[in-house]
């Protein structure tokens, strides 16, 4: 049984989507929270990660918001967190949650989400960590994501077992199961990725 404490959970900030996306940063926020495990995003309040946000803390749970500078000063921040981090640039926030975090979670989302998600998958490959990765794939928004995937192992870009790198859930709900039975992630010390 892997020992997951945390989760990093990417996903978009924007608001104007389909509420099947909403309805899944909701439920995000309350499984984390009812399943004792902590939140760890982008520190937003607009959009899914607001939302998401809003939905853990209403169920009592952990959630640590890591964000750059710059972003808060725009009042995107969110100041009613368990905590709430402010750093000096997006490298830093990516690399701040990725040491805080067990395991990655990632729902529908735009450019930044989707760079997030290839970088942790590119370490994972590159051997930098063993943290489980689960696309979240609400209304097959990741299967053209997950084609190309295929099409990058078939062309023999990457190998094979690339595929084993992550794991595909089409619903929320189905995370807590997955965690469970995910592998425990050896110790990583602080890596130095970015």
């Amino acid at each position: 049984m892997a020992l997951i404490k945390r989760i990093c959970v990417y996903c978009g900030a924007a608001g104007n989507v389909d509420e099947s996306y909403r309805a899944a940063a909701i439920r995000m926020g309350s499984v984390l929270a009812e399943n004792g495990i902590g939140l760890v995003y982008g520190g937003g309040r607009v959009g899914l990660m607001g939302l998401m946000a809003d939905a853990a803390l209403a169920y009592g749970g952990e959630v640590i918001g890591i964000i750059p500078g710059h972003l808060h000063e725009r009042e995107i921040g969110h100041t009613g967190l368990t905590q709430l981090l402010v750093v000096g640039s997006m490298h830093e926030r990516k690399q701040t949650m990725f040491e805080m975090a067990d395991a990655f979670a990632i729902l529908p989302g735009g450019f930044g989400t989707l760079e997030e998600a290839l970088e942790c998958i590119t370490w994972r490959q590159l051997g930098l960590h063993d943290k489980p990765i689960f696309l979240i794939d609400v209304q097959k928004y990741w299967v053209p994501l997950v084609h190309l995937f295929e099409h990058v192992v078939d062309s023999g870009f990457a190998p094979r077992n690339a595929r084993s790198l992550y794991q595909v859930l089409p619903r929320v709900e189905d995370l807590p199961d997955a965690v469970l039975k995910a592998p425990e992630p050896r110790a990583t010390a602080k890596t130095g990725l970015v």
